[in-house]
């Protein structure tokens, strides 16, 4: 069949269902009619057929219309079912005028509560809480961050974490959730929306808070930019108050820290992610096992550090206290001007109002005890030097964090060190001058294209001591930074098995699960970058007084986490206590804080033989393979990049 056009006729079952359709479109009030309708041509069908087929039912015509009615009303609900037509149609309408109230009440209480529904689901809601830490914006270390304050909280208090991003608050919930576990005790609120908006950011409680963090959105090129307007949104809801709480904030860009430090206000801290993982990778360039040391100072799963009690030694020297801790390691003073000491000499004296800095479980462990009598003098090393040589180092790939990187090795390599730089000419940096690549004839530039495997297996790692592998950052190439690591990973590990001969290769992956993938030999390192700093975040969100401590392990001047061998402390082969270690440590000018025993540093056990805070009482016996984790001041530079994966270091061929 032909419409009047001449193209075919829809069937009537369609057509009836479109003027349907059309009739519901119109208005509510034409719902409301075909409910009606549509009631009624079932009811009274049904009623007729109900007393039609009731053998008990008049026999009248008439009786038997007032039954259909009778049984119509009741099902209904529309009156009276007996009476007058007048009266019948009366409570018919009153019946009907009900039954509309009383569905718009219902529709009205249920749009109400729906919409209220969606609004928490949105996270829209005000918090109303007292004391509770505020996570600001949403990236790879917000898992991390909240994660660990949640695991940092004691069993007897319960703390509160509210987090505001403008994402959904369904999918942040189940990544914050799957993070810090069913078990933690601590209570976690999302909110959706910008954290840069004041009115939105007015609705977390900022003012009550006892902390807050601002994370660095890492997929943005205006991460910086984006902190600034959090941070400034932050002051606009705060006012100018000087009690307000501390804020923490991370920059990647260091042109963006002194406005950061404005805008964070007398209390806050900024924290230069780029730097700060620059600074790590230099670090474990020269210090086998670095980064598994730094992973446990840096989580709350085992010890980390907390400030103690020093009434004890009002007035006297910081040389007793290092032995008169059984449970705990220390390593440092806060002044009672607030001013950080970290492995301060033997003779500072410990002013009253003063606090220890130590490495422990918990504040519960740090209980002072006498353990001189577990030093025996016989087992102790004397001291010697450590041997000087040179090296040559091969980095791999380029990033915006690679020209800090080649800073810090600069600044820490011994003379004569060469460092060749092996990168891709399309990547910004190693051919321009401002892309703020240091030059100098000890770091030599080679342009390769890295994205072809083949190019990778024709290097000859043989010079070298040592390889730096850094990835591309987010959005220089297709598919994940870490993916391009995995394969130069690769790369390196078919030279290895060439050659016969092991090279230490320092890595930097983007995410943490990729780690577990790295195909890197047992003396290497991996730092994941985002992951790292979200655990300092967290230390420093739980006690901001240790950003000076953090930030001088982390510089290349001051204080450092070493790894040196056992028998610079200990005679090989004696049996000694940790508290010999720590004696001996003290001596050098050093704070000894662990060890890690060369035969397990090559298996697969989970904490790769490092042990940090060891009882002062703990004996066993100490090897020229193990190493001692000590805070030391550096006298000279970093040792040789050819220290082996053992830890003993050994003189360097000449590049």
């Amino acid at each position: 069949m032909e419409s009047a056009k001449g193209g075919p006729r829809a069937p009537l079952r369609d057509r009836a269902r479109y003027r349907f359709d059309r009739t519901l479109a119109r208005s509510p009030g034409t719902l409301m009619g075909w409910l009606v309708i549509t009631c009624l041509a079932v009811v009274v069908p049904v009623s007729l057929l109900l007393v039609w087929t009731d053998p008990g039912s008049p026999t009248s015509l008439s009786g038997r219309l007032i039954a259909t009615w009778r049984i119509s009303a009741e099902t209904l609900r529309l009156g009276a079912a007996t009476g007058t037509p007048l009266r019948l149609v009366l409570s018919a309408v009153l019946g009907l005028v009900a039954l509309l109230c009383v569905s718009t009440l219902v529709g009205v209480v249920t749009t109400g509560l729906a919409e209220r529904l969606a609004e928490l689901s949105r996270g829209r809601s005000t918090v109303l809480e007292q004391g509770h830490v505020l996570v600001l914006g949403w990236s790879d270390q917000v898992t991390t961050v909240v994660g660990e304050l949640a695991a940092a909280q004691a069993p007897r208090r319960r703390r509160t974490i509210v987090l505001l991003a403008d994402r959904d608050k369904a999918e942040m919930e189940e990544a914050l959730t799957a993070r810090a576990g069913p078990a933690a005790r601590a209570r976690i609120i999302c909110r959706s929306g910008p954290a840069g908006d004041p009115d939105v950011l007015a609705r977390v409680s900022p003012r009550s808070a006892s902390t807050v963090v601002v994370v660095l959105p890492s997929a943005e090129p205006t991460a910086d930019a984006e902190v600034l307007r959090i941070l400034l949104a932050l002051r606009a809801v705060l006012g100018e108050e000087t009690d307000g709480p501390p804020v923490l904030a991370v920059v990647r860009d260091d042109r963006y820290r002194a406005p950061a430090r404005l805008a964070a206000g007398p209390l806050g801290t900024v924290l230069e992610a780029d730097t700060v993982t620059a600074r790590l990778i230099a670090q474990c360039v020269g210090r086998p096992g670095f980064s598994l040391v730094l992973r446990d100072l840096l989580d709350f799963a085992g010890d980390e550090f907390h400030l103690a009690d020093a009434t004890a030694f009002h007035h006297g020297s910081f040389g007793p206290a290092l032995l008169s801790h059984p449970d705990s390691c220390v390593v440092g003073l806060l002044t009672p001007e607030g001013r950080t000491l970290l492995n301060p000499p033997a003779d500072t004296v410990v002013l009253p109002g003063s606090r220890l800095i130590v490495l422990a479980r918990d504040d519960d462990s740090t209980r002072v005890e006498d353990c001189r009598h577990l030093v025996d003098a016989s087992a102790i090393a004397a001291a010697r030097p450590e041997p000087a040589g040179t090296s040559r180092l091969l980095l791999l790939g380029w990033n915006r964090r690679a020209p800090l990187v080649l800073e810090q090795l600069r600044s820490t390599a011994r003379p004569g060190s060469v460092v060749d730089v092996v990168a891709d000419s399309a990547l910004p940096g190693p051919r321009e001058p401002e892309g703020g690549a240091p030059a100098g004839p000890d770091v030599r530039f080679r342009s390769a294209p890295l994205t072809r495997p083949g190019i990778l297996l024709g290097i000859d790692l043989d010079p070298y001591d040592g390889v730096v592998v850094l990835g591309p950052d987010r959005g220089d190439g297709p598919g994940h930074p870490d993916d391009w690591t995995l394969v130069t990973l690769l790369a390196v590990r078919l030279l290895e098995q060439r050659t016969g001969r092991e090279t230490r290769v320092v890595t930097e992956l983007v995410d943490d699960r990729n780690r577990p993938l790295a195909p890197v030999n047992s003396g290497s390192d991996v730092i994941v970058s985002g992951m790292l700093v979200g655990l300092l975040m967290a230390q420093i969100a739980q006690n901001r007084h240790l950003a000076p401590v953090f930030e001088e392990l982390f510089s290349a001047e001051g204080n450092d986490v070493c790894l040196r061998p056992a028998g610079a402390y200990i005679h090989p082969g004696a049996e000694a206590t940790f508290a010999a270690v720590v004696a001996a440590a003290r001596d050098r000018g050093e704070c000894a804080i662990g060890y890690r025993r060369h035969d397990l540093a090559r298996t697969g056990s989970g904490d790769h033989g490092i042990r940090l805070n060891p009882p002062k009482g703990e004996r066993r016996v100490w090897y020229a393979e193990d190493q001692v984790v000590v805070i030391a001041r550096e006298h000279h530079h970093l040792p040789s990049i050819a220290a082996g994966p053992d830890g003993s270091a050994t003189a360097a061929p000449g590049g």
